[in-house]
């Protein structure tokens, strides 16, 4: 399938976002102006915002970490400090946020708008694409997201042919403040020799030598396909040559030579 296709997805996903406001999916963070109101105790009415250390004051229980929740949650949360604290029987409380300071999340390399992004409700893998225009000419079919998840960096390599193919929305995970989606240049094969068209071509999956010779336009009248030759880039720095045949699947950056025949 081609990433033309995708693209038009994500716009039409970016369309859709820009037209949503923030629900009740939306995750608390620093900044965040919330009122709390509690049924029938108008006196404990709170305007507030989430602070440093991601939580709010509220009269009675004092500190209620909320960062990272969405406002049922906090409500939740306060509801039961206020009858653990012996201060309610049964609270009936209520979150709403006025002002969203939003997350910010960063998207890099090869998308159609790269930058920085402030979202303001909770968002999927598939919302950052969408923000960041898609994937742009020239990048791969895979992303790499940086997130931090207790003051650790990880870093997840997601398939995004995967991400769009029936069952792939275990693959649209949840974005969080801070985290970095980039997205590298596409893998690349080169070819020279004997061949109609030599230069540097992308390397499809699972691409094998026929296929590569194929895209360099097949063999000038003098080429052979006997004695083919792969350099490699080994780990070390190092290049190999190996001989290969017409199955052999090629890997990134590999240098496929074409030898003249000698008849």
């Amino acid at each position: 399938m081609k990433l033309y296709r995708y693209f038009l997805l994500l716009c039409a996903l970016f369309l859709t976002m820009g037209l949503a406001r923030a629900g009740s999916d939306y995750t608390l963070s620093t900044g965040d102006l919330v009122r709390v109101t509690v049924y029938d105790h108008a006196d404990l009415t709170t305007e507030t915002r989430v602070s440093e250390a991601a939580s709010i004051l509220f009269p009675l229980v004092g500190e209620v970490p909320v960062g990272g929740h969405t406002a049922n949650e906090a409500a939740s949360r306060i509801a039961k400090m206020l009858e653990g604290g012996g201060f309610l029987k049964s609270a009936q409380v209520t979150v709403v946020v006025l002002e969203f300071k939003g997350q910010e999340i960063s998207a890099l390399g090869l998308v159609n708008h790269p930058g920085k992004f402030s979202l303001q409700k909770s968002s999927k893998l598939v919302d950052i694409l969408a923000l960041a225009g898609g994937v742009a000419n020239g990048g791969a079919d895979t992303l790499v997201l940086l997130t931090t998840q207790e003051g650790r960096v990880q870093r997840k390599e997601i398939d995004i042919l995967a991400l769009f193919d029936n069952g792939g929305d275990g693959l649209n995970i949840d974005i969080h403040n801070n985290d970095i989606l980039y997205v590298p240049r596409e893998p690349r094969f080169y070819i020279y020799g004997e061949v109609q068209r030599p230069g540097v071509f992308r390397l499809e999956r699972n691409m094998t030598v026929v296929q590569a010779l194929s895209v360099g336009g097949g063999l000038t009248a003098r080429g052979t396909q006997k004695g083919l030759r792969v350099l490699r880039r080994m780990a070390g720095g190092t290049m190999q040559t190996l001989d290969v045949q017409l199955e052999y699947t090629l890997k990134p950056d590999d240098v496929l030579y074409v030898k003249e025949s000698l008849f």
